[in-house]
């Protein structure tokens, strides 16, 4: 017959201290900037919405196609600055949540136990943190390029088609973007998992 071995939060990676560690530097970061990223994508994504009916209102009141196409590029911009914000505000709320397991286990640990074990950072943890920074730039340049894009096409320094060319094109960056900040965002979760995993073992023992 063959036996287990329970696990044990010394299975994982951790860091033992007479006191809670608290929050880490990434996890200050997303407490306090996780609300400022929200504020941000719901002032942005009502512009983009009057933009998009102004643009809605230039086509049907006939306006020239360089006035339409600027606004078309505009109003994209300013669209995904807003879901730049909006997935940099979920990925700092994550870290926050993490931030507030790690701070409440070591002092749970503290009243309990001669010794505090805290999980040391998880390479997923790790991957959310360069995923998120990735995709912000990724999204960040596309919105720009498309407002440079906007201001050329009325200057009349860029023309129609190649306005068309650099819609197509930003098109696919805006798409990678979001597919890094999306996998960034699920290795997050993903490392939320784990923190539970480790606290309920954790528990368990102090129990």
């Amino acid at each position: 017959m063959t036996t287990s071995t329970a696990t044990t939060s010394t299975d994982f990676p951790i860091d033992v201290s007479k006191k809670g560690l608290g929050f880490n530097k990434p996890q200050q970061m997303g407490r306090k900037l996780w609300g400022p990223m929200w504020v941000m994508s719901i002032m942005a994504f009502p512009i983009a919405l009057v933009l998009g009916i102004v643009r809605a209102n230039a086509i049907a009141g006939g306006e020239s196609e360089a006035t339409i196409a600027a606004l078309g590029h505009t109003t994209t911009g300013i669209m995904f600055i807003g879901f730049t914000a909006v997935f940099a505000a979920i990925s700092f709320a994550i870290a926050g949540i993490l931030g507030e397991f790690r701070k409440g286990g070591g002092e749970t640990q503290e009243l309990v136990s001669s010794e505090v074990r805290t999980l040391k950072m998880a390479p997923t943890a790790k991957i959310l943190i360069l995923g998120m920074a990735m995709g912000m730039m990724t999204l960040l340049i596309a919105s720009i390029v498309h407002l440079v894009v906007a201001a050329q096409v009325s200057s009349g320094s860029l023309s129609l088609a190649g306005a068309e060319t650099a819609a197509i094109n930003l098109e696919a960056v805006r798409r990678l973007g979001v597919a890094v900040y999306l996998v960034a965002i699920t290795f997050g979760l993903a490392t939320i998992i784990r923190v539970l995993r480790f606290q309920a073992i954790r528990l368990r023992e102090l129990v």
